[in-house]
């Protein structure tokens, strides 16, 4: 542990130095009149939760070499008080890093990713201006941002600065597909379903609506394909393309996807359905209600409705606060805990499977008109709670 802890301490010290001496070759190239070159970096997919969607980064270099640096927009410190705190409020402060292009380099390739790397056919004053841009952006006191999954993040950060410090303005085809966020997600989370489970179960119905092209490119590979067919167009009226080559420096690894859970979300979910109506049967059978299990689902469910009402009331990240899956999942579950083991010990009824069924059967009624697209195990799940108010009723009535 101790060496391990070593060598980690030696790498992190020898990347910190190797990015200050990074800083100090861009102050020199700023002095210089060598030409600089720019380009949008993007990395393919990886297959830990915070690699799924891909990187953008943007490399700027000297044909010489005496310059070669990745400004990274998708840092953050982990070390900051109360970070988790901070991060499920929505108030994560990402930075910008200027990172050696090797040592950027050996990062996606250990994880198996593809690096391409389009250079931006921008005039010398544009690369200028852009360089000087990134050096103050990467100031200790400049470098911060506060993050946003959909709207502000490594790759947005990329596209605004490049739209900033061309001399004109950038056309881009329409090109991208038009499909919802969701849609778009899913698409990067098809091999990790209880990721994209975990997904939609957070985002609201504000990731149903299909966002503009500009929108759209919040994902790196969008924004590589949006780059690829655009033009600057210059306050002259003149057009160029905004990309003068692409090549791709990093071919991709196949990858082998592990399981993130021993069964899948409906398999998990049959199963719990298997369980409900196991218990079911046997309560009609003993004629007795198994109340504990009723306390189990009820503490569950107002557990995870607590997170949801929480991030849809407090967070600050994007389309939580359109959630309509909090009238399934809400923190009212709790209150019934009580209540459902008063009745038991006392052998009394109580009000609050009625109450109950009626949260469900309404949910359950309207969930086809609600402007949502549900994560796959809500409805099932509904049903499956569903069992507890009306295993209840035929229990009592036929006592």
């Amino acid at each position: 542990m101790f060496k391990k802890l070593t060598i980690f301490l030696c790498l992190f010290f020898l990347v910190k130095a190797q990015a200050e001496a990074a800083m100090f070759n861009v102050q020199y190239t700023m002095d210089s009149e060598d030409s600089i070159r720019v380009s949008l970096i993007t990395c393919s997919p990886g297959q830990e939760v915070y690699e799924l969607y891909g990187h953008t980064a943007i490399r700027c270099q000297q044909p010489e070499g005496s310059l070669d640096v990745v400004f990274n927009y998708g840092v953050f410190d982990m070390n900051k008080p109360h970070f988790a705190w901070h991060f499920v409020l929505g108030e994560t402060d990402y930075m910008v890093q200027p990172i050696p292009w090797r040592f950027f380099i050996i990062d996606y390739e250990k994880r198996g990713s593809s690096i391409t790397e389009q250079e931006l056919n921008l005039t010398p004053q544009e690369a200028r201006k852009l360089l000087t841009f990134l050096i103050l952006n990467s100031r200790p006191e400049n470098c911060e941002y506060r993050y946003s999954f959909l709207y502000k993040n490594c790759t947005t950060m990329v596209r605004d600065i490049v739209e900033q410090t061309i001399i004109g303005h950038i056309q881009y085809p329409d090109t991208l597909p038009h499909q919802t966020f969701r849609e778009t997600l899913h698409h990067y989370t098809a091999e990790h379903p209880w990721a994209q489970e975990g997904n939609d179960l957070l985002l609201g119905a504000e990731v149903d609506t299909i966002p503009s092209a500009h929108a759209a490119m919040f994902l790196p590979e969008n924004l590589m394909r949006a780059f690829d067919g655009a033009f600057i167009r210059t306050p002259k009226g003149d057009m160029r393309p905004l990309v003068k080559s692409k090549s791709v420096l990093l071919e991709a690894r196949p990858q082998i996807v592990e399981p993130e859970f021993p069964l899948l979300p409906w398999q998990a979910l049959l199963a719990f359905g298997a369980i409900c109506l196991l218990i079911v049967l046997l309560e009609v059978w003993t004629k007795r209600v198994f109340w504990l299990w009723d306390v189990l689902l009820l503490l569950l469910q107002g557990a995870a409705g607590s997170l949801l009402t929480f991030m849809l009331l407090f967070s600050g990240h994007p389309a939580v606060d359109s959630n309509w899956q909090v009238w399934l999942l809400n923190p009212t579950a709790l209150i019934g805990i009580p209540l459902v083991i008063k009745a038991a010990v006392k052998h009394e009824t109580t009000l609050w499977y009625a109450f109950q069924f009626a949260v469900l059967a309404l949910f359950l009624l309207f969930s086809p008109w609600i402007p949502q697209v549900f994560a796959k195990i809500t409805v099932p799940l509904a049903l499956c709670l569903l069992t507890r108010p009306i295993s209840y009723y035929i229990v009592k009535v036929k006592k």
